[in-house]
């Protein structure tokens, strides 16, 4: 087909378009108030574990869920000019993410370059999961 790009191709125009973190910079951009949103999948979660602090929403609900004018959306999404870090497993699905936040007008939205992988590989903090079972029943 003409016009069509190949996957890679693609993720290498969004990237171009996004200012993408290492994960010592997305550290400190967390603590400069940016907001780290995990978009891993739960297996992938439960297996290796939650970096503190960050927020959990499954791809299929993140845009949704950060729209900050949206009716589903999280408490924490506050505003388009709000610093946000998709972190995904090794840094593929996050970079479309982030992209597609950018059509939201969340203009700073950006990811982790290498995800959750390469966020654990230089030492930084990891948790286990939290039970998501609740407390047991009387």
């Amino acid at each position: 087909m003409s016009g069509s790009l190949s996957i890679d191709e693609h993720l290498a125009r969004v990237r171009a378009g996004l200012d993408r973190l290492g994960p010592q910079e997305a550290y400190a951009a967390a603590a400069d108030g940016a907001l780290l949103v995990d978009i891993r999948y739960a297996e992938l979660r439960e297996r290796d574990g939650l970096i503190p602090g960050a927020l959990v929403i499954e791809r299929n609900e993140l845009e949704w869920r950060l729209d900050p004018v949206g009716s589903h959306r999280v408490p924490q999404a506050t505003d388009h000019d709000q610093r946000i870090v998709v972190i995904c497993n090794e840094g593929y699905a996050s970079s479309l993410a982030a992209a597609s936040l950018h059509q939201l007008g969340l203009h700073r939205a950006t990811d982790l370059i290498g995800g959750f992988q390469a966020w654990r590989a230089v030492g930084l903090p990891v948790s286990a999961p939290q039970d998501r079972a609740g407390p047991a029943l009387p």
